[in-house]
């Protein structure tokens, strides 16, 4: 049955296009009808706005966890209207990485900074110069400094985005890929981490505290940067194996080794993004 809205013609408000239905055939908007002025239409908009109970949400970031490099391959190639974008579930995943207390996987203490990681040395040196020059106490400077990152972690993920496509794009070169498609399949692999890692993580060891009555101190004592980087590996590696498949078509041998490569070259960028992280908040500070 035809409703009379789709025999109507409309002259579109954005692009001046006259189409007959409900949307314009030329840029896309919307032709807005009495039920949509009405609250409950209003409040269903608002819920989906601030909230992730839209569907496409859940289908979507469930296939990154299931199916990871399947979202990007099906985004590249063209087909976008029955997933979300892989960045538009980064914005909501980065979003709840920021504002709840979930696990800071993107982050590092001081005092790995400067005793654990490859550039720890020059670490020392520069956070004893700012200590000396400053007069501060060592263990005042570090609870400032330890504030003042996990903060700046949580904006600077985008870093570890871009940083992340180079190594895939050099391990995986395909004459058929453009570094953009490298991009998105970057972004869909922090969204795996924010989900899994972060978010996935934290519900996990928050409800096994729940049940076993752990102490005062609650899982945070068992999660250390070593830890959580034994995580990022192990989690990223899975990841991997399964986009070389999906996504860049690898097969056999090469793909061991080529997800292998791609584990290296992810840790390299996250060494890089910390060593980052790292000068940006002693110049923050």
């Amino acid at each position: 049955m035809t409703t009379e809205w789709q025999q109507e013609t409309h002259i579109c408000k954005s692009c001046g296009n006259e189409f007959i239905g409900l949307y314009c055939n030329l840029c896309g908007e919307k032709v807005i009808l009495a039920k949509d002025r009405k609250f409950k239409t209003f409040l269903g908009s608002v819920l989906i706005a601030t909230t992730i109970v839209d569907n496409k949400f859940i289908k979507s970031l469930w296939l990154i966890i299931k199916n990871p490099g399947f979202l990007s391959k099906e985004y590249v190639e063209g087909k976008r209207v029955r997933y979300m974008r892989p960045l538009q579930i980064f914005f909501i995943l980065n979003l709840i990485y920021f504002l709840f207390p979930v696990l800071q996987m993107f982050n590092s203490s001081l005092f790995t900074q400067r005793y654990i990681l490859p550039h720890g040395r020059l670490a020392q040196e520069i956070v004893q110069r700012k200590i000396t020059s400053e007069k501060i106490d060592i263990v005042a400077f570090e609870i400032m400094y330890n504030t003042k990152t996990t903060s700046l972690a949580k904006l600077l993920i985008v870093v570890f985005v871009l940083l992340a496509s180079l190594p895939l794009s050099l391990i995986f070169l395909k004459k058929n890929r453009y570094f953009t498609d490298h991009v998105a399949l970057s972004v869909e692999l922090t969204c795996f981490n924010l989900a899994v890692n972060a978010v996935g993580l934290s519900i996990v060891f928050w409800l096994a505290n729940k049940v076993l009555h752990w102490n005062a101190g609650g899982y945070d004592r068992y999660l250390n940067d070593l830890t959580l980087t034994i995580i990022f590996v192990s989690t990223n590696l899975y990841f991997l194996f399964r986009a070389a498949q999906t996504f860049y078509n690898q097969k056999g041998k090469r793909l061991v080794i080529k997800a292998i490569g791609g584990i290296l070259g992810l840790f390299f960028a996250l060494e890089i993004y910390r060593f980052i992280l790292f000068f940006l908040t002693i110049w923050s500070l």
